[in-house]
């Protein structure tokens, strides 16, 4: 009886560590467009760079400067939501990482657009997409239109 104690105390125990690493460990989505600031410390490290943060008056911006030599911005409320991402380099960003659930609209929208090789340009209710690129120079911006804060204008957002 006592050996099926500890079997039944060690799988709990098993299952408490596992849950306790999950809690304590860096969250691995990152911070994509429409995520919570508070998982932008996983953007910085999947995209493996550094960040500065900037505080604007109607919101934050946390620049991760990656090792390619691109600089992705995130653009924050103070409530803490990822509102917009631009960026700006010789190398595009993961934009599955960088727009998040938003990536497969991203998708489907960009192909049913107007084709050109070099510009992006996706006008949704949902998601505005603005990007263009050639061989070592690529910028872009990308945002929710619902959450921009009030008083921002999508200008800004570069």
């Amino acid at each position: 009886m006592s050996q099926h104690f500890f079997s039944l105390e060690g799988r709990l125990l098993a299952a408490l560590a596992g849950l306790l690493t999950a809690c304590l460990s860096p969250n691995i989505a990152g911070a994509a467009l429409g995520e919570p600031e508070t998982s932008i410390q996983g953007d910085v490290s999947k995209f493996r760079g550094t960040v500065n943060s900037i505080e604007h008056v109607t919101y934050r911006v946390h620049e991760i400067s990656l090792p390619s030599g691109t600089v992705v911005r995130e653009f924050v409320t103070h409530s803490g939501a990822v509102f917009a991402v631009a960026w700006r380099g010789p190398t595009m960003p993961n934009l599955r990482q960088a727009l998040g659930t938003y990536f497969d609209s991203y998708v489907a929208a960009a192909k049913v657009a107007p084709i050109n090789s070099r510009r992006v340009d996706i006008a949704r209710t949902d998601l505005v997409v603005h990007a263009m690129g050639h061989m070592r120079s690529f910028s872009g911006t990308a945002y929710v239109p619902a959450v921009v804060p009030v008083g921002v204008s999508v200008g800004e957002l570069q």
